[in-house]
């Protein structure tokens, strides 16, 4: 009889198993996905998180009792908020982020905030010794409670250590250094991480802890290892910024227990990471008072209204193609309002190059922002700046209209709470907000009645 293959072939987007290698994956149909990785070893008696997982039988919705899910705080108003207002027992959560970005860094500040509420927590640390642990505890502060270290690889053992410790969190860092014996192939593979992924989920929802997952990122940005790690997890949060600014912004992605519009915003100091709890007035530091091409604007993340800057810089081109450069927003989105102005206003925008960035390194894909960038590149060209104590939104249509946004209401708010006296939106907006006599609000239709307000 022929011999069992001990390999076999598995995509990297979506964990499609195949036993011979294939251009193509034929469940997600991307390219070049396919890695060959030895099969994993099954156990007879079914490893599932060491029988931990009680046998349930089939049971009717009626049955089911709904009751308010119980939430951990964790001492970071700014997480629980990403989060969906604190952890869930039972919960597996997936952190990923660019190496250095503070990953490590906020568990542990999240760890010493919960150990210091009495909640009994396991950091498990694959990459760090305890001394270096130790070196950057006691730069964050210290740390009393039910807090325990381990530095382990190996998830037999790690699996012992939490039957014995009971905890209520545990800390995995990373997943991709962990490695289960039965898996041939090297901690960090396809078939490692997919197989570590699955005891922990089965830990978490047999024994009702919840546990936290560090993942490390591709250059593309997405984190290393199958797709499938993903849709395993419960949430999946990413820790976004560059390593040279001062701001992290925590973002989530996929949550079975919240929203997925949500930021936190966080910034980087000696002592770790420090919530900042009004990112516009953050954002907004340092802003020039009488620049040409610079605009406030209000983008909505989730339920929480930002104050940011649009700076744009337009100049005269000397050469046949004008160059366009966007930092922090679609570059395609600022050559489609380029094409409005150039088309509905006309400006000859093929003869300028145009430079567009959001002041602070935060990236705003909303559409509401479209009224600002035009308001910016006009303002640049003509050299007129804009009224500093005025904010502006709205979504700019193909033929020049400025089309209606969500919370149009919760943005203006957010305006007269840092001081602004003025607001520019659109008209239909304007007819649906009730009266508000601490700011002025001037409502517009189309493109031209926005670019008559600059001065």
């Amino acid at each position: 009889m022929a011999k069992a293959k001990a390999t076999a072939f598995f995509c990297k987007e979506c964990g499609y198993e195949s036993g011979k290698w294939l251009g193509q994956c034929p469940a997600c149909k991307e390219w070049n996905t396919m890695v060959e990785e030895p099969t994993a070893k099954r156990e007879a008696s079914g490893r599932a998180g060491g029988g931990v997982r009680r046998v349930e039988k089939p049971v009717k919705l009626d049955e089911v009792s709904l009751e308010e899910q119980d939430r951990i705080a964790t001492g970071y108003p700014e997480l629980d908020r990403v989060l969906g207002s604190g952890i869930v027992a039972g919960s597996l959560v997936l952190v990923g982020g660019d190496p250095g970005i503070g990953k490590s860094t906020l568990l542990l500040q999240v760890c010493r905030n919960l150990a210091s509420a009495k909640h009994r927590v396991l950091y498990i640390s694959g990459e760090e010794s305890l001394k270096q642990i130790k070196m950057r505890a006691n730069r964050i502060g210290t740390i009393f409670g039910e807090l325990f270290f381990l530095c382990e690889t190996n998830l037999d053992r790690i699996e012992e250590s939490i039957c014995s410790v009971k905890p209520e969190i545990v800390i995995i860092d990373s997943i991709q250094t962990m490695y289960h014996e039965n898996v041939a192939s090297a901690p960090g593979s396809v078939s490692q991480v997919r197989e570590s992924t699955n005891i922990l989920m089965q830990l978490a929802k047999g024994l009702g802890i919840a546990i936290f997952i560090v993942g490390h990122v591709t250059k593309e940005g997405v984190v290393a290892g199958p797709r499938v790690l993903e849709h395993m997890v419960d949430t999946v949060l990413y820790f976004e910024g560059e390593r040279n600014a001062s701001y992290r912004i925590l973002r989530g992605v996929k949550n079975r227990f919240g929203s997925t519009n949500e930021i936190g915003v966080f910034e980087m100091r000696e002592q770790g990471l420090a919530e900042v709890q009004n990112p516009s007035e953050y954002l907004l530091s340092g802003r020039p008072e009488e620049a040409s091409g610079a605009v406030v604007a209000c983008s909505i993340e989730g339920t929480r209204p930002i104050l940011l800057e649009v700076q744009a810089l337009v100049t005269q081109t000397n050469f046949g193609m004008p160059r366009r450069t966007a930092a922090g927003t679609d570059y395609n989105r600022v050559n489609l309002l380029m094409a409005v102005l150039e088309k509905r206003c006309r400006y000859e925008m093929s003869r300028y190059d145009a430079y567009v960035n959001i002041a602070g390194g935060v990236r705003m894909n909303e559409p509401a922002l479209d009224l600002a960038i035009v308001m910016a590149l006009v303002s640049s060209m003509k050299d007129r700046p804009v009224n500093p104590k005025c904010i502006v939104f709205g979504e700019v249509g193909l033929s020049g209209e400025v089309r209606a946004v969500s919370m149009a209401e919760q943005r203006v708010n957010e305006a007269i709470k840092l001081g602004f006296e003025a607001c520019v939106l659109p008209q239909v907006c304007l007819d649906k907000m009730r009266r508000m006599d601490k700011i002025a609000l001037y409502g517009v239709s189309n493109v031209r009645e926005a670019i008559g307000l600059i001065r």
